[in-house]
């Protein structure tokens, strides 16, 4: 009998769409990753009011899963957090089954939380997660996802990172012009010498911490966006500030300069090795074939 390990996911958004497709590289499944993408899109784009549905949430929620398969995708109700708390079907569970070993992946608000409390052997969440809540903090800044386990305290918990799924949006570091003396480069070494406000996401100031170092943050105040201000706004009225961003498209609308990519906002995937056995090694080794991977010295 083919063994089945347990993999706790993301239950919608970017992150699980790039599991989804390490997932689908690794068991050869692209066709059952793009139907569970797609389904989770239009679902996303009814809770958004962008589209409106055929049928009612329960009918649409029966008609995604076929209870006669047991390898089918199943999915669940949940409430929304936007304004009025919508109900949102996301991903629930699937069973994919691979060379050797299956792979069970089950959706969870928070993947890296159920790794730390023992319940999955494997899981993918953001790297955000884990700078957030057990890298710890130093003099020195972190710059890349391969030194992150150096950083995790092994009394906090077990859990490792191994590798990164390439679904970069990077934290950077934007300005305004006036606030860069002429033909500085807007990057750590400039942070350093800078005092002033930086204009942070209030979740991220833990991470910007772990990211910068806690040296070059000497004679720097965290300023935070108002509950109306977009973030590039608010870092154009403080002057300098930390934002996540892909091509910088939107930060020069707002008439900011954009500088270092500071840190990559990444999935990743992760293992807590106090619950792994050979099948958790065999599944470890599937994902890790796929040819985007770069595994992480543990």
């Amino acid at each position: 009998m083919t063994p089945t390990v347990r993999v706790a996911v993301p239950r919608k958004g970017r992150p699980l769409e790039a599991v989804l497709e390490r997932v689908a590289d690794a068991t050869g499944t692209a066709g059952l990753a793009d139907d569970i993408s797609s389904t989770l899109r239009y679902e996303k784009a009814v809770t958004k009011g962008e589209v409106d549905p055929d049928r009612p949430v329960y009918d649409r929620l029966a008609s995604y899963s076929d209870w006669t398969d047991p390898t089918a995708p199943e999915y669940t109700l949940l409430r929304d957090d936007r304004n009025g708390m919508p109900r949102r079907i996301v991903f629930d569970s699937v069973v994919v089954e691979g060379d050797g070993v299956d792979l069970h992946l089950i959706g969870r608000e928070e993947p890296f939380r159920a790794l730390r409390t023992h319940s999955f052997p494997l899981g993918f969440d953001s790297a955000d997660l884990v700078l957030e809540e057990v890298v710890q903090l130093r003099a020195e800044g972190l710059d890349s996802i391969s030194d992150v386990n150096d950083r995790i305290d092994p009394r906090d918990t077990d859990v490792r990172v191994v590798s990164g799924l390439g679904d970069t949006v990077y934290h950077t570091l934007l300005a305004t012009p006036d606030v860069l003396p002429g033909g500085a480069s807007l990057d750590r070494e400039f942070v350093a010498g800078y005092s002033g406000d930086l204009c942070i996401s209030p979740r991220y100031e833990r991470l910007v911490e772990a990211v910068l170092g806690t040296d070059v943050l000497e004679g720097i105040g965290f300023s935070y966006p108002g509950d109306v201000a977009e973030e590039e706004a608010a870092i154009a009225d403080a002057g300098l500030g930390v934002y996540l961003t892909m091509t910088g498209s939107t930060a020069r609308d707002h008439g900011l300069v954009v500088g270092e990519n500071l840190f990559p906002s990444e999935t990743v995937l992760m293992e807590n090795p106090a619950e792994g056995d050979e099948a958790t090694d065999r599944a470890r080794s599937a994902l890790l074939d796929a040819d985007l991977s770069t595994a992480i010295e543990m």
